[in-house]
């Protein structure tokens, strides 16, 4: 390629990219000023709007100050008709509420009859207006966030104040029409704190912090979503770091300012059109030029055919490197087989230490109930003992059930699901922990709704949970003082058991429900309880969780499926 068309080339892309940056430059000032006018009309009519609104109103607490009916009400203390009389000038003046206070600010008439004989002494709209005869405007801010505006005037018989008429503004209805354009709009008093917004965070906020807020609402993430653009003119403001179009004005009552924010998304969007269609000119351009220069690509096939060479030789290289990777593959799928060969092993040993935890449980129980049974034969109590010889067979049917459960780290089956109440399952756990439980002094509170907590569910593995979280309840409690178990049973959305005792807590959430996790020293467990547990729990539809308690101990709370929300759902 010779110099000329070299020099021909670079003046070709130092005039594009010229053009892009004047072009740019020009189209984005154009635009912008668009959208700010379109902005400032907006501001305008909002804030005609707003004016509207608080004019109209405030004439209303002057009419009904001189309502014959309510002064006649207030000096004779009767208000049966008082109430309704609001409600229906409500309906005809179109405000958001009205309320008749007496002489002591007690509620006697009101359009919301919720509100009737509530004590408003104390509000600043109802000792303001004792004093003044003049109508009194205030802004009061409500406990849940936000603002009522309110319009009060004194009701006067003979020179004096008989009652106060109180009237709100309906304000509100123009935050939610705002809420559903693209700008973000807010209304700031005299000292600078928001009082209007589309976004109900930044409410009692001075302007600065509301727009500093961390997280993003909904209406600011639709509206300022800045865009990297390198020849952007200044921003006017920024919010939370985002550039946004800032318009102002001011609204001629008691200071009040109301402020409107734009992306410029959609100036963005529309320079970013003109730009493309010059970039893709500039394209066509510079492939026809290219196209030109490549036809003298004929004089060059000696190097094409030295570079021929060169991929033929680079093809055998690739061609013995992807033999090796084939020999490395089935590398890897012998490794891969005797890895999950020991997998099934590892599996196996967690199986069998399963087997042994879930089994040690009715094995502890039956040898107690031998021990009993043998010293009530001693006694010549036969009757006693057969009833200790029939626990001991229920104990023998329960470890074969259990037996056929741990099949499920084979294979999963919902076939022994049933409806089971939550009550009988804990009742039935207590018993089988009836040995331990007498072994040692431990309080037990019991929290049982009167009505069944049915849940879909395996009784046996169910029992098996509550006994597994009991007996960790009884060993964290081993070295307390005075131990104490708490089982709580609720049933709202879900079917809710909380376990909580006053032991040591726990140090190792993160790991609690990993298998063979123990606090406990060698002999006394194999950490199996609670993560079987958790797989039955999950099996079921529900989950266990555990938390540490504020007063010292651990609560472990197991929540599944109620049915008679299933039942509903399906009907």
């Amino acid at each position: 390629m010779s110099w000329r068309v070299k020099l021909v080339v670079g003046l070709l892309i130092m005039l594009a990219v010229a053009i892009v940056l004047v072009s740019n430059r020009l189209l984005t000032e154009r635009y912008t000023n668009d959208t700010r006018s379109r902005a400032e009309v907006r501001l305008a009519l909002y804030t005609g709007n707003l004016m509207a609104e608080l004019q109209r109103t405030s004439v209303v607490p002057l009419l009904l100050s001189r309502d014959p009916e309510l002064v006649q009400a207030l000096r004779d203390g009767n208000y049966s008709s008082t109430s309704a009389k609001l409600i229906a000038l409500q309906s005809q003046i179109g405000v958001a509420s009205i309320r008749l206070l007496d002489r002591d600010g007690r509620v006697v008439g009101a359009t919301n009859r919720n509100i009737l004989g509530t004590n408003n002494r104390n509000a600043p709209y109802f000792v303001d207006a004792q004093r003044t005869k003049d109508t009194i405007f205030s802004a009061v801010k409500r406990e849940a966030g936000g603002f009522d505006f309110v319009y009060s005037r004194a009701l006067l018989s003979d020179s004096k104040v008989i009652g106060v008429i109180v009237v709100s503004v309906d304000l509100m209805k123009f935050e939610r029409a705002w809420a559903g354009l693209q700008d973000a709009v807010l209304v700031t008093d005299s000292e600078g704190i928001v009082i209007l917004a589309t976004e109900t965070v930044w409410r009692g906020q001075p302007v600065a912090e509301a727009l500093a807020l961390r997280d993003p609402p909904s209406a600011i993430s639709r509206a300022l979503r800045a865009t990297a653009d390198w020849a952007q003119t200044p921003p006017d403001a920024y919010v939370r770091g985002e550039a946004v179009m800032k318009t102002e004005a001011r609204i001629p009552f008691r200071g009040w300012k109301l402020q409107t924010f734009t992306a410029y998304g959609s100036v963005r969007e529309q320079v970013n059109g003109i730009l493309a269609l010059q970039i893709m000119g500039f394209a066509i351009l510079m492939a026809f030029t290219f196209y030109m220069l490549s036809r003298r690509a004929w004089s060059r096939s000696l190097t094409f055919q030295r570079e021929s060479a060169e991929l033929r030789a680079l093809n055998a290289r690739l061609q013995r490197e992807i033999a090796e990777r084939e020999k490395v593959q089935k590398d890897l799928e012998v490794a891969e087989l005797t890895l999950a060969q020991s997998s099934k092993l590892a599996a196996l040993g967690e199986m069998s230490a399963a087997v042994s935890h879930e089994l040690n449980q009715p094995l502890a129980a039956m040898k107690t109930y031998l021990a009993g049974a043998r010293l009530l034969l001693q006694r010549k109590r036969p009757d006693e003992a057969l009833s200790s010889f029939q626990r001991i067979d229920d104990l023998i049917e329960r470890m074969g059930a259990i037996t056929r459960q741990l099949k499920s780290y084979a294979r999963k089956g919902g076939e022994a699901f049933e409806e089971v109440d939550l009550r009988a399952c804990v009742s039935s756990a207590l018993a089988m922990m009836e040995p331990q439980l007498k072994a040692r002094v431990v309080k037990i509170t019991r929290g049982l709704p009167r009505q069944p907590v049915m849940v879909m569910a395996d009784r046996i593995r169910l029992e098996q949970v509550i006994i597994n979280l009991l007996r960790n309840a009884l060993d964290a409690t081993k070295d307390i003082r005075d131990p104490q178990i708490d089982i709580l049973l609720s049933a709202g959305e879900t079917a809710t058991l909380t376990v909580r005792d006053n032991g040591h807590g726990i140090s190792d959430l993160e790991n609690l429900f990993e298998p063979f996790y123990t606090t406990k020293k060698p002999g006394e467990g194999v950490g199996l309880g609670l993560a079987i547990s958790s797989g039955i729990v999950t099996d079921l539809g529900g989950r266990l969780t555990a938390r540490n308690a504020e007063g010292g101990g651990a609560v472990f709370e197991m929540q599944l499926p109620i049915l008679g929300n299933r039942q509903e759902a399906a009907e």
